[in-house]
């Protein structure tokens, strides 16, 4: 997967997403898949509401998590990319 930091990215429309405890779990409706979003997960769930960078995604889980940039992008795009092959993020420029 291309470098992302400067990538833009979104929620894809058609998923469902409830709380659970202190995890997000969603639906796609399209798919009929369920999925765990975990904490973190839905914590970057929540921040793709509206198109964000994914260095800001970074930025703000390093202001929750301590976590080194790298790792946190590293994790970040390991995520996105999961994402991503499930159809449930648009990646944009």
């Amino acid at each position: 997967m291309e470098k992302l930091a400067e990538k833009y990215v979104t929620q894809a429309s058609g998923n469902v997403v409830s709380q659970m405890g202190s995890e997000k779990v969603m639906f796609n409706t399209e798919k009929g898949k369920y999925y765990n979003l975990g904490e973190t997960g839905g914590i970057i769930w929540e921040l793709m509401g509206e198109p964000v960078q994914v260095k800001e995604i970074v930025l703000q889980l390093r202001e929750t998590y301590d976590i080194s940039e790298a790792d946190c992008m590293y994790q970040v795009e390991e995520f996105l990319k999961k994402m991503r092959e499930e159809d449930l993020i648009v990646l944009g420029e």
